[in-house]
């Protein structure tokens, strides 16, 4: 009889494939004992003043001409692509836990944000981008003589 040694990794990654197919999404892979992503989003931050709407945005090794910021349709979609560095001949990885690949990440432009007037900025690995809010006009007030 031969002892077959347990890989909890293993397990993960069945349960991980399973819900994966549920969702629709491409499985995970197992490389040497550890769990690999299969896609990445970029982590963000959004807060409100009185005059705007701020997007904050980590995307950290990925060059300004890689990210494209647009507003259609009610949506602001940010996306790009961070690319994986080669593997050269004096180097060989050992680990890898950063992911990589192309991202997209949509949100709903509020009612009150003038999406005519987005500007993005992108400096030291974040993007800044900012929904100005449109002046409305302040509601009427009617006096309404009861009969």
């Amino acid at each position: 009889m031969n002892l077959v040694k347990w890989n909890p990794f293993r397990e993960l990654e069945d349960v991980s494939n399973r819900l994966n197919s549920l969702f629709g999404r491409m499985p995970a892979g197992i490389e040497a004992g550890q769990l690999s992503m299969a896609d990445w989003t970029p982590s963000v931050d959004i807060s409100e003043t009185d005059a705007a709407y701020l997007i904050k945005a980590e995307i950290p090794e990925v060059g300004k001409e890689d990210v494209k910021v647009t507003v259609q349709n009610g949506m602001l979609t940010i996306s790009g692509e961070r690319k994986q560095e080669k593997e050269e001949k004096n180097r060989k990885f050992h680990r890898i836990e950063r992911c990589y690949g192309s991202f997209t990440r949509s949100f709903r432009v509020p009612e009150d944000a003038d999406a005519n007037t987005v500007k993005a900025e992108f400096k030291d690995g974040m993007l800044n981008i900012t929904l100005p809010k449109s002046e409305k006009p302040a509601g009427k007030s009617i006096d309404v003589k009861i009969a």
